[in-house]
């Protein structure tokens, strides 16, 4: 009869090992299994994120199945290495399988997008694009540039100048408002180093007044190399009390009107950034310095300069006095019309 029950006792025993072998088999074949992701799909995992409620999640975007779903905290069990899940926003465009998935959870690794601000922009053609940036939540749409300067802690009503060119990699859900958060402070710590290891006697009062100027010649040159003596123009007309004399001050106070040319009734119209008029510098940025700019006009070339005009291959041709200038001037118009009709 003990024989018997023995027999009996070691038939269960195999069944319930099979059984158990079965399952864990069923399990690790799960975890190959390959998954139903989207291109450009997110996950976002919370803080303290169960695998019961990560199954429900999954299962509700249609990644895995209800089974999977019922599954899955068993493979969790089953592999404690999958247990720690890292809160934060991930991509699944190139996971393969659960495992993977699991595994990505635990890595920490969220998505990272970006968005590129070009120097020489104004704030209206950056706000343009952080309105278009895919995943990114838009809580300014319905604020007014003061608004949005009160935000960020700028005592302006005006955002020129105050935010730094640069590629700004953000996490998708995040807030546009933390993006120009970081673009002002970087703009903050550049123009205050800037600022500290200026020249010695520059015509120039406030830090602000040296972001003014360096948005100018931002906008005048963007090859590298000249942004230096650029600077030096507009630095030795400051210092002798000459008016600085800047198409791109003019265009930028002439706002929505400007259709692509200067005539000569908008170099004598009196507006607040026509440097044809005005005295000094315009009242605030007309656009946003790289750090390069902010540079040249720290330390600029010291030259005899004070007139630079286009030379023809993107470059300028600088000169000391009026008569030289205007013989460039009379070179570039034709150069200008020989380009012109080379087009034609």
């Amino acid at each position: 009869m003990l024989k018997k029950f023995l027999y009996f006792l070691g038939f269960i025993l195999l069944i319930v090992l099979g059984g158990g072998f079965y399952g864990y088999s069923q399990l690790n074949q799960l975890i190959e299994k390959p998954i139903n992701s989207k291109a450009e799909q997110f996950i976002v995992i919370e803080k303290g994120t169960s695998s019961q409620k990560l199954a429900q999640q999954l299962h509700s975007l249609g990644i895995i199945s209800e089974n999977e779903a019922t599954l899955l905290p068993y493979i969790v069990r089953l592999h404690p290495e999958f247990s720690r899940f890292k809160a934060g926003v991930y991509a699944i465009d190139n996971i393969q399988n659960l495992g993977e998935l699991l595994a990505h959870f635990n890595s920490g690794k969220e998505v990272q997008l970006s968005l590129q601000f070009i120097e020489g922009k104004t704030f209206k053609v950056w706000r343009e694009q952080l309105s278009k940036a895919k995943f990114l939540n838009q809580t300014l749409a319905d604020k007014s540039e003061t608004e949005i300067a009160t935000l960020l802690g700028i005592r302006h009503e005006k955002l020129e100048g105050w935010l730094s060119p640069d590629t700004y990699r953000y996490v998708p859900y995040s807030d546009d408002l933390d993006v120009l958060k970081r673009a002002y402070q970087k703009q903050q710590k550049d123009l205050e180093l800037a600022w500290q290891n200026r020249a010695e006697n520059l015509p120039l009062k406030t830090p602000y007044e040296m972001l003014i100027l360096a948005s100018i010649v931002e906008k005048e040159t963007g090859i590298a190399k000249e942004r230096p003596q650029v600077a030096s123009v507009f630095i030795n007309r400051l210092r002798n009390g000459w008016k600085l004399q800047t198409d791109p001050t003019v265009i930028y106070g002439m706002g929505e009107r400007y259709d692509g040319n200067i005539r000569k009734k908008d170099l004598t119209e009196p507006t607040a950034y026509n440097t044809y008029v005005i005295d000094g510098l315009p009242p605030t940025p007309i656009a946003m310095p790289s750090m390069a700019s902010l540079k040249a006009v720290s330390q600029p070339d010291n030259t005899p300069y004070f007139y630079f005009v286009a030379d023809g291959t993107g470059g300028h041709k600088f000169s000391r006095t009026l008569d030289e200038h205007n013989r460039a001037v009379r070179e570039w118009i034709q150069i200008e019309k020989k380009q012109k009709s080379e087009k034609k």
